[in-house]
């Protein structure tokens, strides 16, 4: 019997898969194991960048050594359709004042258009009371960017 491998997805469906999205895994280099956490990202069509807050083990694991892979996937409830796409590279923190401003509106239209629950601030470092607009006007968190990306790896089931 033949093992069937899953298709290759192109650079249009990798890229699309990408913009509708905006939570993706990253998995650092820990200790002994990789450590994986969950972030909200903005993708402004070259970089994905990130909000860290400025506490936790993510933390640890970046200053110890930014490299990182980055995984975004998208499936149907029942799996019969799934598209995934890993980036492997290296974090930076972003530290131009202007470029983190431009970011941070990012991630505050990406809240406010995509509806999402102001609990989410809590992982952003702020109060879920907050405005979103807060990201943007308070700098409680890191801004990150995916950089020198190496390997990518997308694949589909259609």
């Amino acid at each position: 019997m033949d093992i069937i491998r899953i298709p290759r997805a192109d650079k249009v469906e990798y890229d699309k898969l990408i913009e509708r999205g905006y939570v993706c895994r990253i998995a650092f280099q820990g200790e002994k194991y990789p450590y994986i956490a969950p972030f909200l990202y903005v993708f402004d069509g070259s970089f994905l960048y990130f909000l860290s807050t400025k506490y936790g083990k993510k933390i640890e694991h970046f200053r110890k050594s930014p490299y990182a892979s980055v995984e975004i996937e998208k499936y149907t409830k029942d799996l019969s359709t799934y598209t995934f796409v890993t980036l492997q590279g290296y974090l930076e923190e972003v530290t131009d004042s202007i470029e983190k401003k431009i970011i941070r509106e990012k991630f505050v239209d990406l809240i406010v258009e995509r509806n999402l629950s102001c609990n989410i601030l809590a992982a952003l470092g702020h109060s879920p009371l907050d405005a979103p607009v807060a990201i943007a006007e308070e700098e409680r968190s890191l801004v990150w960017k995916l950089a020198g990306v190496r390997d990518i790896v997308a694949l589909k089931n259609l």
